[in-house]
Formats: C-alpha cells, sequence, structure tokens
C-alpha cells in the first residue's frame, strides 16, 4: 500500500493560504486540517479569518472552531491530537492537507517536540500578572531569557508568552531546546509547500483584509467576545485594539490603523519562521497551478 502524504501548505497571513488549500483538497479528495492557533475557537472566525461556511462546503475541515476561548491549548497537544487524527484518517484516504502560520503547530507535526515541562500553579502566577502589569514586563523578561526565540515568536500574543515563559523558569532553559533535534519518524510522507509574495503586496492585502474583516462584522464579534476579555486567545492581534476602541481608548479609525500595522509585523515574524526550514518549496501566492502540479508529482515520486 502506497505511504500516505500529508501536504503542509503555509505562509504569511493573508497570502490565500485557505483557498488554495481548498483546491488543493479538491484535487486529491483529502480533508483539510488547520493548523492556525487562534481558528481553534469558537465565536472567533471574522477575527481569525476561519474558513466560511461556504469554504467549509467545498472541502471538510478538522481543528477548526472546536474550544471555547477559556480553554488553554498549547502546540504539543496539537500536535498528539493531529498525528492520532491522522492515525485514523490515513486509514480511508492518502492525502491530507494541512494549512496555516502558526510555526509552532506546523513544526510540532513535522517534527515533533520533545515533551515541553509545565508547572500550573506558576502559569497561573504569570497570567496574574499578565492581568496586572500588562504584557510588557513579561515580554521584557523573556527576551532577556531567550532573546533568540523571542525574535522569531509572535510575541504579541500573551498566551504564547506566557508559555515559553513559563517553560524558561521552570527549565532554566531555552524553549528551543526542546524542540526535537531530530525529527521524529513520522507513518507519513510529508510535502511542505510555502506561499510569498512581495512585502508591499503583503502589506496591501493584510490592509484590505482588514477592512473586509471590519465589514463583515468583526467589531460586533469582539463585544460578543467581552466575557472572555481577560483569556490569552483575545489577548491577540486585532481583538486587543478593538477591545481598546470599546473601552473608548482609541478611534475605530486608529484601531483599525494599529490592527494593520499589528498585523504586518506579525507576517513579517511568520516569514522569518518559514524561511529557516530548508525542506518547504517556496511559490509566488499566483502561481497556484504551478503548486497544484508539484504537489502532484511530489505524491506520484
Amino acid at each position: 500500500m502506497k505511504t500516505p502524504t500529508l501536504i503542509c501548505l503555509v505562509g504569511p497571513t493573508a497570502i490565500g493560504k485557505t483557498s488554495l488549500g481548498i483546491r488543493l483538497a479538491q484535487e486529491f479528495g483529502a480533508d483539510v486540517i488547520s493548523a492556525d492557533s487562534r481558528q481553534i475557537y469558537k465565536g472567533m472566525a471574522i477575527g481569525t479569518a476561519a474558513p466560511t461556511a461556504e469554504e467549509k462546503t467545498q472541502a471538510s475541515h478538522h481543528f477548526v472552531d472546536f474550544l471555547y476561548p477559556n480553554r488553554l491549548y498549547s502546540a504539543g497537544d496539537f500536535e498528539k491530537d493531529v498525528i492520532e487524527f491522522l492515525g485514523n484518517y490515513f486509514k480511508e484516504k492518502n492525502v491530507a492537507i494541512m494549512v496555516g502560520g502558526s510555526g509552532l503547530y506546523v513544526k510540532g507535526v513535522v517534527e515533533g517536540f520533545d515533551n515541553l515541562p509545565t508547572d500550573l500553579e506558576l502559569r497561573k502566577k504569570l497570567n496574574s500578572r499578565l492581568a496586572s502589569e500588562g504584557l510588557e514586563p513579561l515580554q521584557e523578561e523573556l527576551k532577556k531569557l531567550d532573546p533568540n526565540h523571542f525574535n522569531k515568536m509572535d510575541n504579541q500574543n500573551s498566551q504564547r508568552v506566557v508559555r515559553a515563559l513559563e517553560v524558561c523558569l521552570i527549565s532554566g532553559k531555552h524553549i528551543s531546546s526542546f524542540y526535537s533535534e531530530n525529527k521524529r519518524k513520522r507513518d507519513f510522507d510529508i510535502v511542505q509547500i510555502g506561499l510569498e509574495a512581495p512585502r508591499e503586496i503583503i502589506n496591501e492585502r493584510i490592509t484590505k483584509r482588514t477592512q473586509i474583516m471590519l465589514d463583515q462584522g468583526w467589531l460586533e464579534e469582539t463585544k460578543s467576545l467581552l466575557p472572555y476579555r481577560s483569556e490569552n486567545s483575545l489577548k491577540t492581534v486585532g481583538y486587543n485594539e478593538l477591545i481598546a476602541y470599546l473601552d473608548g481608548e482609541m478611534t475605530l479609525e486608529q484601531a483599525k490603523e494599529r490592527i494593520a500595522i499589528s498585523t504586518r509585523q506579525f507576517a513579517k515574524r511568520q516569514m522569518t519562521w518559514f524561511k529557516k526550514d530548508k525542506s518547504i518549496k517556496w511559490f509566488n501566492f499566483q502561481d497556484t497551478n504551478s503548486v497544484v502540479e508539484y504537489a502532484k508529482s511530489a505524491i506520484n515520486s
């Protein structure tokens, strides 16, 4: 029997991964696994640019909209759950498509992690500090303890900052030291594909998408999520700014501008992360036909 294949489609936010992932799924009769650390949460579909109801009818999607925003979920959890899912999935189908921009989620599935140490009491204390002091002091502490990881990670994501700080303080080691030095052997082949575009085009797409998301009701969605405002899942790009607007700290226009700036910075960090992985084959975001042909040849080789 032919070894099954996981096609991983990665790249910065707003590059067009979702639509191409669906095309690949249709091409291979496959399902889509979302590797996005925010799309996992319920009620955040607009602000996380999750697949729409229509897109979900075009291909089956997994690991989207399945946790309440007050649930903590790590890259290690994602690795474990996806590997378990694929173990069953590949009994029926031969190709799966994993789409996302969360580098740690992708890394966990592709390479595996060594077990990250956990201390829930320390995490609780760090979250209390986050609530009382804000994110900046925690960022500064992590920057001193693990500057390399801090500069590569989404350091505006408070949940990521707290978790990285937790690991550093428990172990006295950099979090990157827990990444498996040797890739774990998977029971499936892996094809990694990246989408890229010139920085100015990515920035332009981010600005347009920010307005589209606001037009779709992002502000109303944020209002409905206010009971979760203290949760780490809401302390991320977009929701931070819209909550600040709702609190009267800035105008809506200022919030929109800050969202675009923060998202551009996030996209830059995503590209820095993914470009380190030499096993990713890169394509211009418009050259989707070449992506499909490459995936076909990789699977058939």
